[in-house]
């Protein structure tokens, strides 16, 4: 047999032991809700101690810092005492990763009753541990839409394009009931100052009162839902129960060796200091709108016939503007009809900020192919483009390597009043493909102190593009002593990327980014 058709032969013997497989989602497991009898705990206490909160209202605080946002996750999971729910698209096998296991088997070590749901796309490297962990008695792993391989992924997409192609993009961190971090940040390291490649400029918002029961509410939704399937029915593990469990935990604490006594840990250690000492600096009580898809999210069609997704109240947000729209989207890819649309808000006097990843900042450069060939129509219609730099500064970032500055804020304000923030991106996969969550706070107050910083970073950490008097793109920028930088090709950009990019603009695959 020649060698050709023998790796042909391979491959049609793997997709077909591949199409075999499937996941167990009538797999038996117990069904759970939020505990509700919280109030006499620490942080129920602390939280009461604040005052009454009106029904619909809440107590927020935004956290832009990334160590701030890290402390503030650990400091919940040390203080809880009795539930903590984790609910995030992606946790990876690196020093936060396994920072945020430990913190998590402490907690079920002193009694509290943990439950943690992770999409399935990107956990191979965490998968064996998060079974170790499954095993905790006072511990339960989920799994949302579960590949049926595991070692081979892409046999899936092969087979069961359809299904495996939704992914639980929420995020949302949700201690005794009492206290959620809702926001864009998975459980990685570059989302927390700590990456090698790249730090995302992130934000998340800590809230207290009402929101967390509604927190809880899409919790248990998704928890209980058929398409979240127990770890136990996908990854089994390699040794009686109880050595798996110390072999993780010999694992976690050998993979934290090297942060230890380092600046990074400091840095936090400080934070965390700090958050002791300072308590819960909250806003004003303001109404809210905890928004978010249900676990099976509705087809394009069903949506758009009967609603029932995350598009509908941020759509009723939005199109309220009557004076400015500022969105801020790391991935940003629209439709013509969509840009025309928004067009229709220039021309009754709204003004439009769009702040994305510039090319030399994004870590997708295939999503950046469905956004640049938009550019010019945006621009014509009036919208205001800015890209983020690779060498903005990142609040938060401590870390001695070089690594490239990122845009990860999903977020929007209309008219220095209604703040959105949560995991929604304004491109095709948020709209129709993958679930999302978030908040809306109607509160002048944190919508116009989030506006104020945009617009103050805006000169040294994006590149504007316009359009120059032939009509071609152009990128201008201040440098560090305040000068006038002007590019005439994607900034910081080689030739061989560009080209890849523009390749790749050519392929029908728009309405997957």
């Amino acid at each position: 047999m020649h060698g050709n058709a023998r790796r042909l032969t391979i491959i049609l013997c793997s997709l077909s032991l591949v199409g075999c497989a499937s996941v167990d989602f009538d797999y038996p497991k117990v069904e759970s809700h939020a505990y509700t009898n919280t109030t006499d705990t620490l942080l129920g206490r602390e939280v009461a101690a604040l005052g009454h909160i009106p029904e619909g209202y809440g107590g927020f605080h935004l956290l832009s810092n990334s160590l701030d946002a890290l402390s503030s996750r650990l400091l919940l999971a040390e203080r809880a005492e009795r539930s903590i729910d984790a609910q995030y698209y992606l946790a990876y096998a690196d020093r936060i990763g396994y920072l945020t296991l430990r913190s998590l088997l402490d907690a079920a070590d002193r009694g509290v009753r943990v439950r943690l749901l992770l999409d399935d796309f990107l956990t191979g490297g965490l998968s064996e541990g998060l079974a170790a962990m499954d095993t905790h008695p006072l511990i339960e792993v989920r799994m949302y839409n579960p590949f049926a391989r595991r070692k081979f992924r892409l046999g899936d997409f092969t087979t069961d394009f359809k299904r495996v192609n939704r992914r639980m993009h929420n995020k949302v961190l949700i201690a005794d009931n009492q206290v959620a971090i809702i926001g864009g940040r998975n459980i990685a390291e570059e989302y927390f100052g700590a990456g090698d490649k790249y730090n995302f400029g992130d934000l998340d918002v800590l809230g207290v009162g009402h929101v967390t029961e509604d927190a809880s509410e899409m919790f248990d939704a998704y928890w209980n839902n058929q398409i979240s399937v127990p770890i136990e029915a996908l990854v089994k593990v390699s040794a009686k129960p109880e050595a798996a469990l110390i072999a993780l935990r010999q694992r976690v604490e050998k993979a934290l060796e090297g942060i230890k006594d380092s600046p990074y840990q400091a840095a936090l250690d400080d934070s965390t200091i700090d958050y002791l000492e300072g308590g819960m600096q909250l806003s004003p009580w303001a109404p809210y709108q905890f928004v978010y898809d249900p676990p099976v999210k509705p087809t394009r069609e069903e949506e758009e016939q009967y609603g029932n997704s995350i598009l509908t109240p941020l759509r009723e947000v939005v199109n309220s503007a009557q004076e400015e729209l500022i969105v801020s989207s790391p991935y940003f890819v629209l439709q013509d009809a969509a840009i025309n649309r928004i067009g229709e808000f220039v021309d009754r006097g709204v003004t439009i900020k769009v702040i994305t990843n510039s090319l030399s900042s994004t870590n997708h450069n295939i999503v950046h192919s469905g956004y640049a060939p938009t550019r010019k129509k945006m621009l014509q219609e009036g919208i205001k483009l800015f890209e983020t730099r690779p060498d903005a500064r990142i609040s938060g970032v401590h870390h001695d390597a070089e690594s490239k500055s990122s845009l990860h804020t999903k977020a929007f304000i209309v008219d220095r009043r209604w703040f959105y923030l949560g995991s929604f991106n304004w491109d095709p996969r948020s709209a129709y493909t993958n679930t999302e969550s978030g908040i809306i706070i109607d509160d002048p107050i944190i919508a116009t102190t989030a506006a104020e910083r945009t617009d103050l970073r805006l000169p040294t950490a994006a590149y504007e593009v316009y359009l120059d008097e032939k009509d071609r793109l152009r990128w201008k920028t201040l440098n560090d002593t305040g000068q006038l930088v002007v590019f005439t090709k994607e900034p910081e950009t080689g030739a061989w990327t560009r080209f890849k990019v523009w390749f790749m603009s050519l392929l029908p695959i728009k309405n997957q980014l």
